[in-house]
C-alpha cells in the first residue's frame, strides 16, 4: 500500500522527490498541521498510530488547534509533547 500525497500540501516540494520512510517526520509533521481528516487517517494506517505519535511527540512545534488535536488523539497530556516544552521555555509575548 502507497500514501497519496496532495499536491497542495507539498507545494514547496517535487512531490516525486519524496521518500515515505527517508522523509517520514516531516510528511507526518505536513499532513497532521495541514492535512485533512481522511488523509490523517490515512496516514495512521500507512505509517501506524505509534509512529504518528512519536513523530508528533517530537516535532519542535505545533500550533495550538494541532496539539490539543494531538493530546486528544493520541491521549497524551500537552506537556508530554516537545513543542509544548519548548514554547515553555520561549514564552511569547502576551496575546491581547
Amino acid at each position: 500500500m502507497t500514501l497519496q500525497l496532495r499536491p497542495a500540501l507539498f507545494w514547496d516540494t517535487d512531490i516525486k522527490t519524496i521518500d515515505l520512510q527517508k522523509h517520514k517526520a516531516a510528511v507526518i509533521e505536513r499532513i497532521v498541521t495541514r492535512g485533512h481528516l481522511d488523509e490523517f487517517r490515512a496516514l495512521l494506517h500507512f505509517y501506524g498510530k505509534e509512529v504518528v505519535k512519536e513523530t508528533m511527540l517530537n516535532a519542535r512545534w505545533l500550533d495550538k488547534a494541532t496539539l490539543a488535536f494531538c493530546s486528544t488523539i493520541f491521549d497524551t497530556p500537552e506537556s508530554a509533547f516537545r513543542c509544548y516544552k519548548l514554547a515553555q521555555s520561549n514564552p511569547e509575548h502576551w496575546d491581547y
